[in-house]
């Protein structure tokens, strides 16, 4: 169970503050062992099983808000999830390729996006809607007899972290040896090689280290649609892993950040919406599988 943490003393001479607070400890449980790693047909996702657990989803907006949450002033953004369960979440995002098996099966559509001339195959498929997304989880389902579907913003963010409560999967400093995302500063927003990163747009999939649950590209290259509609803050409720379905849903979640974002808009905390119906060079998504 997550324990309140924060210790912090104030200092005021004139002007000047001091604050000092204790960092908390990390809020997550998830058993850990060797991957579990399927597919179950050769044109579908590569798939890993995440197990349940619990974790501290979220982050204050702003330092000052910490501050606050620190000194008791005002109720932490945050909030604890538990997900009593087991799923899968595709290892990668859903590639052009894996869209493309799908349009040839007779599914999504028979929709073929656009790649802006910057690779199709292993490269994470864009410009699909969230409805476009819904329709190649529908083809899934149906090719494999199984229950695909987006996942949950909670679901996400758990899955995302890899069992970490820092900034990034990898620790709390960006790093572009770890993830293809863009420029110090957006806007303007612009894509940037460097290190290890050395697309300006978006990469082939799995290019980068995986996270420790084995998920590969949740900071940076698309933004990935899950099955949310839009909140802002953070709903207090579900805190279940179960996605938020309330109001008129004119709006769905995104998570991940992309090729052209800043370091901010890459963290595992960071959400973004649109509408549901928008197609875009920026988004893409990843699977889940129910077990």
């Amino acid at each position: 169970m997550w324990k309140a943490w924060a210790l912090a003393a104030v200092f005021v001479a004139g002007a000047a503050m001091t604050i000092l607070t204790v960092a908390p400890p990390a809020f997550i449980e998830a058993p850990r062992g060797p991957l579990q790693v399927f597919r179950d047909c050769d044109d579908c996702p590569e798939m890993v099983r995440i197990e349940p657990g619990d974790y501290r989803m979220g982050a204050e907006p702003r330092r000052i808000a910490e501050v606050m949450v620190a000194l008791g002033l005002r109720e932490s953004e945050k909030k604890n999830v538990t997900i009593g369960y087991a799923f899968a979440a595709s290892r990668r995002e859903i590639t052009f390729a894996q869209w493309e098996a799908c349009v040839a099966g007779g599914g999504c559509g028979a929709y073929l996006p656009p790649d802006e001339g910057w690779g199709r195959g292993d490269h994470p498929v864009i410009h699909v809607s969230w409805h476009d997304a819904q329709a190649y989880v529908a083809w899934l389902s149906q090719r494999t007899g199984h229950t695909y579907r987006l996942l949950s913003e909670a679901e996400w963010e758990y899955a995302a972290r890899g069992g970490s409560q820092a900034d990034y999967a990898w620790g709390n400093q960006p790093s572009h040896e770890q993830a293809n995302y863009g420029a110090p500063a957006c806007p303007p927003c612009t894509g940037a090689i460097e290190g290890a990163d050395r697309w300006e747009h978006t990469a082939p999939v799995g290019q980068f280290e995986p996270n420790a649950f084995g998920l590969y590209d949740t900071s940076g290259n698309v933004y990935e649609w899950v099955e949310d509609c839009h909140a802002d803050p953070l709903p207090r409720e579900p805190a279940d892993g179960a996605p938020y379905l309330a109001g008129a849903c004119e709006m769905r979640m995104m998570r991940g950040g992309a090729w052209y974002s800043n370091p901010e808009r890459v963290r595992s905390t960071y959400r973004a919406h649109n509408r549901p119906d928008r197609r875009d060079y920026v988004i893409g998504f990843r699977v889940a599988r129910v077990l």
